[in-house]
């Protein structure tokens, strides 16, 4: 059982071909961060016009990789939610096309059930480990969401949100704490590889929301911390100055989230904790959330590194999960920048 899944949610223009094991025949992705790098961030309308540009010849790259053709197909999964409504309507109506005119069902996905289900994607080229069974908690933590969630199942109504940032994403502080420093777009990356050669103690960061029991998070008073003390201090003038910048920033965030993480899992007593999501590949996060895992007695199962960042093949397996459920979309399938996963953390500041 085949499915083409296609992906264009932000940044990425994505298209996959996995099977009903989540072994991915085909992953190509179309990135467009030098299109934005100039301005900082993502330009909505540059993006949906590039989805434009890209869309049709990934995904006759990816049948190609699979050596796949139509026929070997048993449906065709789209993101249509959340994300940028015009960057997805490039991805649903060109799924839309496909499905009508080749006779295939058409499934809608939303983006970050996509991110809860990458883990069981095995790449032929990676080191997977066995996937987890359900139930299991999991840390969601990408550019724009960022939640801990208890997953009994692979589709939306299976899934409970424990809690969830009140402001920032924890990507989204990432990035902006890059810009800050001069590191350019996306940050996260060049904090992630910075922090390798700092010291972690050597500028004092508030942890953010780190002494609360709530699973609730916030990321925008540290990001504010650094922003103040650049403006106090300037940039970090030398190369250790930078590095213990980012090893202070990174260390302050990640500690939060694999904590609150497996926190969660032991107050829900389930024994299986998973990450997903763009900071899913935050090299120090996934060492913490393993050790602290460990220290509990409970299994850390982690998405491969390629499963992190957007992709069309969590989309096509999470499609696929939804064909054989015998699930179908029809063709008033919209895009929406609204999620299918229920939301309980409030935004914003005040005594809950």
């Amino acid at each position: 059982m085949l499915v083409l899944g296609i992906e264009s949610s932000c940044d990425e223009t994505g298209a996959a071909v996995v099977d009903e094991h989540g072994r991915v025949l085909a992953d190509v992705v179309q990135s467009q961060v030098s299109l934005h790098a100039p301005y900082g961030g993502v330009i909505p309308e540059l993006a949906s016009r590039d989805h434009l540009r890209n869309v049709g010849p990934v995904v006759r790259e990816a049948l190609e990789r699979a050596n796949a053709g139509w026929d070997a197909l048993a449906g065709i999964a789209v993101t249509n939610r959340p994300g940028l409504v015009g960057a997805l309507l490039v991805g649903v109506q060109a799924a839309k096309g496909l499905a009508w005119a080749r006779g295939l069902p058409l499934v809608g996905v939303d983006h970050l059930v996509g991110h809860l289900l990458a883990v069981f994607l095995r790449r032929e080229a990676g080191t997977a480990e066995e996937p987890p069974a359900f139930p299991f908690v999991a840390l969601l933590a990408s550019g724009g969401h960022t939640a801990i969630y208890r997953v009994d199942g692979p589709s939306a109504a299976q899934v409970r949100e424990l809690g969830a940032t009140r402001d920032d994403a924890a990507g989204e502080a990432f990035d902006k704490v890059g810009k800050v420093l001069g590191l350019g777009y996306p940050g996260g990356p060049v904090i992630d590889r910075l922090a390798r050669g700092g010291d972690a103690t050597a500028v004092p960061l508030t942890l953010p929301m780190g002494h609360s029991k709530s699973f609730e998070l916030s990321f925008s008073g540290i990001k504010t911390q650094v922003a103040a003390r650049v403006r106090e201090h300037g940039i970090p003038k030398t190369e250790k100055e930078l590095a213990d910048t980012c090893a202070s920033f990174q260390t302050a965030v990640t500690s939060v989230l694999a904590k609150k993480l497996v926190a969660a899992a032991v107050q829900e007593d389930v024994r299986t904790v998973v990450i997903g999501g763009g900071v899913a590949a935050n090299r120090e996060l996934r060492a913490r959330v393993t050790a602290l895992a460990a220290e509990h007695g409970l299994r850390a199962v982690l998405p491969e590194l390629a499963s992190c960042t957007d992709n069309a093949a969590m989309i096509a397996y999470a499609g696929l999960v939804r064909l054989q459920a015998g699930e179908r979309d029809g063709w008033d399938l919209v895009a929406t920048n609204a999620t299918s996963l229920p939301r309980t953390t409030r935004k914003g500041r005040g005594i809950r």
